[in-house]
C-alpha cells in the first residue's frame, strides 16, 4: 500500500516537472531569445508575445510595393490610392499568395488582428483628415448648384444600385460568409456604394488639372462636399441597421448619433474654439497640447459611435467637421499628422483591401457580367445625373459632361465603404472583389476622361467667349485692350521688334536683378521743346522767360509676373489651394507679388514707367514649364523672362551654402535644368524668351570665380561672441558709385541673334546704358545677307542720343564651335566688368547658331548634369547654347542673358 502511494507521488511529480519544462519551452518566444537570430530564431515566426517583428516585415513589404507602383502611375496622373490597392492585390491571393508558404510565412492568419488594428487606427485618423478637408463654406456659398448636382449625382446611381442589388443579393449573398439581412438593407448599402464620390481624390485631380477656378471645378467641389457628407450619413444608417437586430434598436442608435452630433456642435465646439484661440493656435498653428486634445476628441468620438452600433470612422469624421478653418488651422493641423498617416497607416489599410481581393473568384461568365454591370451602373448613374443637373444650371454641354465624369470618381472613399461592408459581413468576398474592380476602373478613368472632354484649349476658348472677346466660332468680336496695344497687330506676338508686354517668372532670390532689368527696359519719358513757330513761354519767376518744354507720356511697359508654388503630394498642399480658392488669396497676400507691385509704384513717371500685374499658380513641379508658357499665351506676352536659380534648384529659398561647391554647382541642378529646357521648348511656339543668369546685376558685384576648398571654421560655432566678431567679414558688399550698365552683344546671326539685337537696342534707350555690338562674320561669308541688312537698318535708324551710346564693330571668325566660344569669351573679358563700383554689366547672346549647335550636339559639355526625364543626356550647353555655356563656365564678370526667338520669328 505504501509502495503504491510512493509510486503514485513520484509519477505525479515527474509529470508535473515534465509539464512545466514543456510549457516553458513552448512559451519561450522564438524571436526574443537572449541572442535572437544569433541563436537560430526565425524572425518571420509569429508569436503573440512579440508581434512587432513580423509586423515590421509586413509593413516594410507593403510600403515598398506601394512606393514602387506609385512612380509609373504618377506619370499618367493617377492617384496614389490606385498603387496602394494594386499593391495589396499583388500581395494577396490573386498573385503572390499563390506561391506556396508565402501567406503562412508573411501574412499568417494569427498575425492579421495586429495588422488590422494598426490599419484601422490609421483609418480613423485619416477620416478625421478627410473631414478637415471638407470646407462647408464652399457648399454654403454655392448651395443651389451644389444641391442640384449633388442630389442628381446621388439619386440616379442610388436607384441603379438598388436595381442591380437584386441580382447580386440572390446570386452571391448567401455564400456562408455573410450575415442574414433583408434585401432592403443590402440594397441600401449597394446604392450608397454606387452613389458616393471620393472627395479627397477629386480635390487632387482638380488641382493637378488646374480646374479649381473654373465653373467645372467650383461646381464639382461644392457638389462633392454635399455628396460626401450625405454618403457617410447613409453609410452610418446602413451599419446601424446591420449591427442592431431590431429596427427599434437601429432607431435608438440613430437617435444617439444625432444627439452626439448636436453635443459636438453646441457643447464641444465653443469651448474647443475658445481654447484654440487662447493658446494662439488659430494664428500660429496648433500647439502640441491642442494636437493632443484634438486627437483625444477624435478617439473618444470614434469610441462612442462604435459602441452605439455605428462605425468608429463616423465619429472621427464628425470631429473633423467641427474643427475651424479660420487662420489656416485645419491646414496646419493636417500638416502635423498627414505624413505618418499617408506613408504608413493608409497603405496598410488599402493593402488590407487588396489582401481581401481575390481576382480568382471572378471565374465565370455570370460573375463577369455583374462586373460589367456594376461598372456600367457606376458610370451611367453619375455621368447622366451630374450632366443633366449641371446643364439645368445653364452650363455648357461639354462642361456638364466633364462634371458628370468627375463625380463618377470613387477612389479611396469607395474602398473604405467596401471594407466596412466586408467587415460587417454585408458583402461576400466575391461581391467585394467585384466592387473593388469597379472602384479601380472608375478612379483610373476619371483623369483621362476629364482631359479629353475639357482640354486646355477648350478652357481658354470658353474663357474668351464668356468675356465677350470672340464668337463661338472663335472669330474676334472686337480687339481687346491688350491686342490694340501692340505696335503692329498684323504681326505675331513674337515678331514685335520692341517689347511692350512681357511675362516674368518671379523668384524670391532673383527679385533684385529682375527689378533692375525691368527698370532699364521700361520706356523713358520724352522731354522735348515746343516746336518752332509757337510763342508759348513761361515765366521763370526771376524776370526772364523760357520756352515751354513738353513732356510726352509714353505707354508703360506691361509686365505680368507669375509666381509658382509647388503642389506636393500632401493633403495640406491641396487644401491650401482649394480653401477659398487660395490662388486668389495667395495673389493678394504673397510677399513676392506685393513687392513686385510696390516696385512698379515707386517714382511713377520718372524711372519706372511700368504697369504690372501679378498672380500665383500652385502646380506640381512637372507643370512649371507648361504653366509659364500658358500664362505667356494668355497675356499675349511678347517676351518671357526666366531668371536662373541662384542656388540651382526650383525652390527659391534655399540656403546660400549650396553655393560653396563652386561656380558650376549653380548649373548642376538636374530638376532646374530640365525646367529651363522644357520652358524654352514650349515657349518657341508662343513668344520670344530669355534666360537671365545673374552675376552681380544691380550692383552686388560678380560672384567669386573660385570657391573655398572646404568648409573650415576658424572660430567656435558655439561661442556667440566669436560669431559676432566674425559677422562683419560677411558684409563686404561693394558700394555703387556708378549707376551705368554696359551691354555686350556678339552678333553672329540667325533668328535668336536678331531678337537679341532688337532687345539690346531697346535697353540702350535708357540713359544709364551703353552697349557694344560686335558683328562676328565668318571668313568665308560674302555679300549682304539678311543679318547684315538688319544690323545696318537698325543702326541707321537709331536716334542721335541713343547712337552716341552704342558702338558697332566687326570681327572675323573662323568656323568651329571652339573658335566661336573662345572668340566671344575673349571679347567679353575685355568689354564688360571693367568698371569698379558699377551697377553690373550684361552679355546678351542668342541661344542657337546654326551648324555650331550641330557640332556641339556631338560633343560633351563641360557642365554635365546627367540624364533628363526623357532618358536623354541633358547638359548646360544643350539648354543655353554653346556660347552662353562658355561664358558661365569661365565665370565672366557680367550677367548673361540668353535669348531665344519665338512665335513666327524663329
Amino acid at each position: 500500500m505504501a509502495s503504491a502511494i510512493t509510486d503514485a507521488v513520484v509519477k505525479t511529480v515527474v509529470r508535473a516537472v515534465e509539464a512545466v519544462s514543456s510549457s516553458s519551452n513552448s512559451s519561450s518566444p522564438s524571436v526574443n531569445g537572449q541572442a535572437g537570430v544569433l541563436e537560430g530564431a526565425n524572425p518571420t515566426k509569429y508569436t503573440a508575445s512579440a508581434p512587432i517583428t513580423l509586423f515590421i516585415i509586413q509593413a516594410g513589404i507593403v510600403i515598398i510595393f506601394c512606393q514602387l507602383l506609385s512612380y509609373p502611375l504618377r506619370w499618367i496622373n493617377q492617384p496614389k490610392v490606385i498603387a496602394e490597392v494594386i499593391g495589396g492585390i499583388v500581395l494577396g491571393p490573386s498573385v503572390l499568395m499563390r506561391i506556396p508558404k508565402f501567406e503562412e510565412t508573411i501574412f499568417p492568419k494569427e498575425s492579421m488582428p495586429v495588422f488590422n488594428n494598426v490599419a484601422n487606427l490609421g483609418l480613423i485618423i485619416f477620416l478625421f483628415l478627410v473631414a478637415l478637408e471638407v470646407d462647408m463654406r464652399m457648399f454654403t456659398s454655392n448651395w443651389k448648384v451644389a444641391l442640384s448636382v449633388g442630389l442628381a449625382g446621388m439619386i440616379l446611381p442610388f436607384g441603379l444600385g438598388f436595381g442591380i442589388a437584386w441580382g447580386l443579393y440572390h446570386q452571391f449573398h448567401n455564400d456562408g460568409t455573410t450575415v442574414p439581412i433583408s434585401f432592403g438593407v443590402y440594397g441600401l448599402f449597394i446604392g450608397t456604394a454606387l452613389s458616393i464620390t471620393a472627395f479627397p481624390v477629386l480635390c487632387r485631380i482638380l488641382t493637378e488639372l488646374k480646374l479649381l477656378r473654373s465653373n467645372v471645378g467650383v461646381t464639382v467641389l461644392a457638389a462633392g462636399i454635399g455628396n460626401d457628407v450625405t454618403g457617410w450619413i447613409l453609410l452610418a444608417l446602413c451599419v446601424a441597421l446591420v449591427n442592431n437586430n431590431s429596427g427599434l434598436a437601429a432607431l435608438w442608435a440613430l437617435l444617439c448619433c444625432i444627439g452626439w452630433i448636436l453635443f459636438l456642435v453646441f457643447a464641444v465646439r465653443p469651448p474647443f474654439l475658445w481654447w484654440v484661440r487662447r493658446t494662439g493656435s488659430l494664428q500660429n498653428g496648433p500647439t502640441q497640447g491642442v494636437v493632443a486634445l484634438t486627437l483625444l476628441l477624435v478617439l473618444f468620438s470614434a469610441f462612442f459611435t462604435n459602441i452605439i452600433g455605428i462605425h468608429a470612422i463616423f465619429g472621427a469624421f464628425l470631429v473633423g467637421l467641427i474643427c475651424p478653418h479660420e487662420g489656416g488651422f485645419a491646414i496646419k493641423m493636417t500638416e502635423k499628422i498627414e505624413d505618418l498617416i499617408s506613408v504608413l497607416f493608409l497603405p496598410l489599410y488599402f493593402a488590407l483591401s487588396g489582401l481581401s481581393t481575390n481576382l480568382g473568384l471572378l471565374n465565370d461568365g455570370i460573375t463577369w457580367g455583374y462586373v460589367i454591370g456594376v461598372i456600367a451602373c457606376a458610370f451611367a448613374g453619375k455621368i447622366i445625373g451630374g450632366t443633366l443637373a449641371a446643364k439645368a444650371n445653364k452650363l455648357l454641354w461639354r462642361e456638364s459632361f466633364t462634371i458628370g465624369c468627375l463625380m463618377s470618381c470613387k477612389g479611396l472613399v469607395e474602398l473604405i465603404v467596401l471594407n466596412i461592408g466586408l467587415q460587417a459581413k454585408i458583402l461576400s468576398q466575391r461581391t467585394f472583389t467585384i466592387f473593388v474592380v469597379m472602384a479601380l476602373v472608375t478612379t483610373f478613368a476619371t483623369t483621362p476622361l476629364t482631359k479629353a472632354l475639357y482640354p486646355p484649349w477648350y478652357q481658354r476658348k470658353i474663357e474668351r467667349w464668356r468675356r465677350g472677346e470672340i464668337n463661338w466660332d472663335e472669330s474676334p468680336i472686337a480687339p481687346s485692350e491688350s491686342e490694340s496695344s501692340s505696335s503692329d497687330p498684323s504681326k505675331a506676338v513674337g515678331d514685335q521688334s520692341s517689347i511692350q508686354r512681357m511675362l516674368v517668372y518671379l523668384r524670391l532670390d532673383s527679385l533684385p536683378s529682375l527689378f533692375a532689368f525691368i527698370a532699364l527696359l521700361s520706356p523713358q519719358t520724352e522731354d522735348t521743346p515746343k516746336p518752332e513757330g509757337e510763342s508759348i513761354v513761361e515765366d521763370t519767376g526771376e524776370g526772364s522767360k523760357a520756352p515751354v518744354r513738353i513732356t510726352r507720356k509714353t505707354k508703360p511697359l506691361e509686365v505680368h509676373g507669375l509666381r509658382l508654388i509647388e503642389l506636393t503630394d500632401r493633403t495640406s498642399s491641396v487644401m491650401q489651394v482649394t480653401e477659398d480658392l487660395a490662388e486668389e488669396l495667395y495673389s493678394l497676400r504673397d510677399p513676392v507679388i506685393n513687392t513686385f507691385r510696390t516696385f512698379s509704384s515707386l517714382s511713377p513717371g520718372t524711372s519706372n514707367n511700368v504697369a504690372v500685374s501679378g498672380r500665383v499658380a500652385v502646380v506640381p513641379e512637372s507643370s512649371y514649364a507648361e504653366t509659364l508658357t500658358s500664362h505667356a499665351a494668355d497675356t499675349s506676352s511678347e517676351f518671357a523672362l526666366i531668371p536662373w536659380s541662384e542656388y540651382g534648384s526650383l525652390a527659391d529659398f534655399d540656403q546660400p551654402l549650396s553655393l560653396m561647391g563652386g561656380v558650376n554647382e549653380r548649373f548642376k541642378g538636374g530638376a532646374h535644368l530640365e525646367f529651363v529646357h522644357k520652358t524654352l521648348a514650349k515657349a518657341e511656339k508662343i513668344c520670344n524668351a530669355g534666360i537671365f543668369i545673374d552675376n552681380g546685376f544691380g550692383g552686388l558685384g560678380p560672384r567669386p570665380s573660385q570657391s573655398p576648398g572646404g568648409l573650415s571654421r576658424s572660430k567656435s560655432g558655439v561661442s556667440l561672441h566669436s560669431q559676432h566678431r566674425h559677422t562683419p567679414q560677411l558684409a563686404t558688399y561693394p558700394i555703387i558709385t556708378d549707376r551705368t550698365h554696359h551691354i555686350f552683344l556678339p552678333f553672329i546671326g540667325g533668328a535668336d541673334d536678331q531678337v537679341a539685337l532688337c532687345l539690346v537696342l531697346q535697353l540702350a534707350r535708357n540713359a544709364n546704358v551703353t552697349a557694344t555690338v560686335v558683328h562676328l562674320k565668318y571668313t568665308d561669308s560674302t555679300g549682304d545677307d539678311e543679318d547684315s541688312v538688319l544690323l545696318a537698318t537698325l543702326r541707321d535708324s537709331l536716334p542721335q542720343e541713343v547712337a552716341s551710346r552704342v558702338v558697332f564693330e566687326e570681327s572675323k571668325l573662323t568656323e568651329g564651335k571652339n573658335k566661336l566660344s573662345e572668340t566671344v569669351l575673349g571679347l567679353a573679358q575685355v568689354t564688360v566688368g571693367q568698371k569698379k563700383g558699377g551697377a553690373g554689366d550684361v552679355v546678351v547672346v542668342g541661344r542657337r547658331h546654326g551648324k555650331v549647335d550641330t557640332e556641339a550636339a556631338a560633343s560633351t559639355s563641360r557642365v554635365d548634369v546627367g540624364s533628363s526625364a526623357n532618358g536623354g543626356s541633358l547638359d548646360l550647353s544643350k539648354t543655353v547654347g554653346v556660347v552662353a555655356e562658355s561664358l558661365v563656365s569661365n565665370a565672366v564678370a557680367a550677367s548673361v542673358l540668353i535669348v531665344q526667338a519665338g512665335g513666327k520669328k524663329k
